[in-house]
């Protein structure tokens, strides 16, 4: 198992925000698993939910009819460098 870097770790944490993890840590979650054959074991549901939430946050058009969002959603590493290669290119900041 790989660490997490720095990226990974901020969509990690945004995962487990997103779908109210309350049993997982960010930490916990490797970048090589996956999200809905892992340990997590996601449905589409939380697809939906999560495709929301990254839409909101970086930006990010997501269209589950596309291939490549299907494979990005596949893994934490696929699914951060999927929103590093789209997001958005003026930055938002944060509302909270």
């Amino acid at each position: 198992m790989s660490a997490q870097t720095p990226f990974q770790h901020e969509v990690a944490t945004l995962i487990v925000e997103t779908l109210n993890l309350e049993d997982v840590a960010p930490d916990a979650i490797a970048p090589q698993d996956g999200l809905f054959d892992g340990e997590l074991a996601l449905d589409s549901v939380d697809a939906l939910e999560l495709a929301l939430a990254v839409s909101q946050r970086y930006t990010v058009q997501l269209k589950a009819e596309e291939r490549s969002t299907r494979e990005a959603f596949s893994t934490l590493e696929s699914l951060a460098a999927f929103i590093e290669a789209h997001r958005g290119a003026a930055p938002e900041a944060a509302v909270g």
